[in-house]
């Protein structure tokens, strides 16, 4: 039987002492660095390092995300009903037949308006994806409606614009995303949900979906969209998240 390395029992108590010491210098480090962050200038409600952390963030994620790459896709015999999450702006019920969708050019200027009747008559497309939530869960579910590029090419100079914001009809919930997560391929103005149309919780009669974003980025009930040169506001980034919110 080999022998086991062995300490003695001063020994034992001077690393138990050093590794308490440790121990403790590193609680109060991270103490002391915590409160030092909440003392400094804030930009949208949290410290400013801690918004620059979050755009250096996007800057990876855009860097290492192409448009030609695709969010991975299931068969639709996997699609599931989703959850009720978030009620922003869609709160109360809303008569489809009197719904419509303006749309703001880069000038500011309103340039158009649309009724469900005429964003339902361009092409369709269905897509199985996983929509995630920042909470954590997520679920795979079945999409339908028009790649959000058909739309914009009713508008081909605004939509060169690097930012589009979306808002709901009552504008208590809004979203800023970058031009290239909105001309991805995969994202949709929808109006179907696992096959059939949306329902008033899920954002009837039109919502935006998009596998590159977390949930809080593809919002219900769409009432504007607006085509700008200057990045928008954005309900969940000037709360303390990341404005990009990407996967």
């Amino acid at each position: 039987m080999t022998d086991e390395p062995r300490i003695s029992e001063a020994e034992f108590r001077t690393r138990s002492r050093r590794s308490v010491l440790t121990g403790a210098a590193a609680a109060a480090a991270g103490f002391l660095g915590w409160r030092w962050i909440q003392t400094q200038e804030t930009n949208d409600r949290i410290p400013k390092v801690l918004r620059s952390v979050h755009e250096r963030n996007a800057d990876i994620w855009q860097t290492l995300y192409s448009r030609e790459r695709l969010a991975p896709t299931f068969d639709p015999s996997r699609a599931r009903p989703i959850r009720i999450n978030g009620r922003h702006g869609i709160r109360d019920e809303i008569d489809a037949a009197q719904w419509r969708m303006s749309v703001v050019g880069r000038s500011g200027e309103l340039v158009g308006r649309h009724t469900i009747e005429e964003i339902t008559n361009l092409p369709f497309t269905e897509m199985t994806v996983e929509h995630k939530c920042v909470e954590g869960w997520s679920e795979i579910v079945t999409w339908g409606g028009t790649p959000f590029t058909k739309f914009a090419a009713l508008y081909p100079e605004d939509a060169r614009a690097p930012y589009v914001s979306l808002e709901t009809p009552d504008g208590d919930y809004y979203v800023g995303i970058d031009r290239d997560s909105m001309m991805h391929p995969q994202t949709l103005l929808c109006w179907e949900l696992n096959r059939a149309p949306l329902d008033q919780w899920h954002g009837a009669p039109l919502r935006l979906v998009t596998p590159l974003k977390y949930g809080i980025k593809q919002i219900k009930r769409i009432g504007r969209i607006a085509f700008t040169d200057t990045r928008p506001d954005d309900y969940w980034a000037s709360r303390g998240y990341d404005w990009y919110s990407g996967l």
